[in-house]
């Protein structure tokens, strides 16, 4: 059987995640059909013997080069007309590889599915869960970036559970589970190799969009994959920081694509610095996180599991770490060089499609 799809994952020090990965590609429906390709991003682990170990082919970077630049080393070595990237802390379902490959249809140019957070039981992993991070981007971010409509569609967020059982077109994906038409990659440009962590796979999605208008993104419920996070609020900071200045170099690079900037800590903030002259203000201060992300205080209501109560102080946290990164990067990003006046234009704009799509 002809090759269908390679398979990149990318590692830096990830020795363990990539020998899971690796098993859980060996165990899919469609192995045969599957090119696996391992890009060790300057390693000082055992990462790329585990990749030889498994049969995949090991590309290695002699210094640590980013998430982009690695991406791009394991698509200049595919083969297959399908290139799909999965992170090495991903476990892939074993119909993940022949789900993706039966969302390809006329005018599809890429295909993503749903990421399942995973560790061991602990207050995090149930936060996570409840506010998975890795959720695709909807269409709905293209028909406008003033500034009102996105706090609408940020409020309508906090308050609708996400949709997340349906097929559906959407604007982007998330990086640990989406693939894309190789050919489309190249022609859009590949990963742009600026962005090391965080940002890179928005980037794309926009790019595919300008260079296919007709094209489209595709959410396969389906097509599950099982993160394995780290369960700390450490570590969970740690990556809106990281998606935080993501977003600044996406602004910097689109400035007509608005920016991430989250208002709940601006909002607490403001009330903080009232309560040294109005009490009233601090009781304010601790209730407003609830109204702002109310998920958790129905869960508690629920579940009778009070530790959910500490969902929208955690998400408060998640959002102001957030906020610094996407601030320190805008500095740090201040000299790069936006996209043209029309691409940036046309980026905005929802495409009209004109392939069958979900």
């Amino acid at each position: 059987m002809s090759l269908k799809m390679s398979v990149i994952v990318c590692s830096l020090n990830g020795a363990a995640g990539v020998d899971r990965c690796l098993r859980a590609l060996a165990a899919q429906t469609v192995r045969s059909s599957l090119e696996l390709i391992l890009v060790d991003d300057g390693s000082t682990d055992a990462t790329s013997a585990v990749g030889h170990a498994h049969g995949a082919t090991v590309i290695r970077h002699a210094t640590n080069q980013g998430l982009a630049a690695a991406r791009n080393s394991g698509l200049d070595a595919a083969k297959a007309p399908i290139a799909a990237f999965l992170d090495d802390d991903c476990e892939p379902e074993p119909q993940w590889a022949e789900q993706l490959l039966a969302g390809y249809k006329d005018g599809v140019t890429g295909v993503g599915g749903p990421i399942r957070p995973i560790s061991r039981a602990s207050f995090m992993l149930g936060y996570l869960q409840r506010h998975n991070p890795l959720q695709p981007q909807e269409m709905n971010l293209a028909i406008s970036g003033k500034p009102l409509y996105r706090l609408m569609l940020y409020i309508r967020r906090q308050w609708s559970p996400p949709q997340t059982l349906s097929r559906r077109e959407v604007y982007s994906f998330a990086g640990a589970n989406m693939s894309f038409l190789r050919d489309a990659l190249v022609k859009a440009g590949r990963f742009d190799e600026r962005f090391r962590f965080g940002g890179e796979d928005q980037d794309l999605c926009i790019r595919l969009a300008c260079t296919f208008p007709s094209g489209s993104l595709v959410f396969v419920p389906t097509a599950w994959v099982s993160h394995h996070f780290k369960p700390s609020v450490r570590d969970t900071l740690r990556r809106s920081y990281a998606y935080g200045r993501g977003s600044a170099r996406l602004y910097r690079k689109w400035p007509l694509v608005p920016p991430t900037f989250f208002p709940g800590p601006l909002i607490v903030l403001g009330l903080l610095i009232q309560s040294t002259r109005r009490p009233g203000a601090a009781a304010a201060a601790v209730i407003v996180p609830h109204l702002l992300s109310p998920y958790g205080l129905r869960n508690a209501i629920e579940t009778t599991s009070f530790a959910c109560l500490l969902d929208a102080y955690v998400q408060l946290a998640q959002e102001a770490s957030g906020n610094i990164g996407f601030l320190e990067g805008l500095w740090r990003f201040r000299h790069l060089r936006p996209e043209s006046g029309t691409e940036a234009v046309h980026a905005m704009k929802p495409a009209e499609h004109t392939g069958s799509g979900p």
